[in-house]
């Protein structure tokens, strides 16, 4: 399996995490909007974060890859990553953040449809799976944008804040990318 540390889009640079990233995804995860949809709740001190990304930071666990995203001018403004399942699956989990100033600039798209085309043809994976709140539209776009079906929903799965959620089970297969 080709795993790249550092590579590019069309807008975008990605970057492994590093522990100098802490302070960056701190400010990410301690938006009131990101936290909103994300089942970590918001942090209180940078030490909550850096045991969040430990697994992605750590590079002798190949199944927790993250990175940051960054812009045209090397700003940071948020973060992608997948969890590897068991190699005979051949299957990953995709999630990603950005911060709320760079929302609606198709920045989410480019970078979902980046990352199934590098789990497909880099990873050489069959499926890629995302979950989502059922609340969180602006995501469940971005997924369906590029041809993630939706497969299912899960009831109040997800610890968000104070309240259960539903989320619901979207994957894309390789098969399907004739069709992108």
């Amino acid at each position: 399996m080709n795993i790249e540390d550092e590579f590019a889009s069309e807008r975008l640079c990605f970057r492994g995490i590093r522990e100098n990233d802490i302070p960056a995804i701190f400010l990410l995860h301690s938006c009131p909007e990101v936290a909103r949809y994300n089942t970590i709740g918001i942090p209180k001190h940078q030490q909550v974060t850096k045991n969040v990304l430990s697994k992605k930071i750590n590079p002798s666990d190949p199944t927790h890859l993250g990175w940051t995203i960054r812009n045209e001018v090397n700003e940071f403004i948020g973060e992608v990553g997948l969890v590897l399942a068991p190699s005979r699956f051949k299957k990953a989990e995709i999630s990603y953040s950005l911060l709320p100033s760079f929302w609606n600039n198709g920045y989410a798209t480019e970078v979902v449809t980046h990352f199934i085309r590098y789990a497909f043809n880099d990873l050489q994976l069959h499926r890629l799976e995302a979950g989502v709140a059922i609340n969180n539209k602006a995501s469940i776009r971005v997924l369906e944008k590029y041809g993630m079906k939706k497969e299912g929903q899960h009831r109040k799965i997800l610890p968000l804040g104070d309240r259960w959620s539903d989320s619901l089970s979207y994957a894309i297969l390789k098969e399907d990318m004739g069709n992108n």
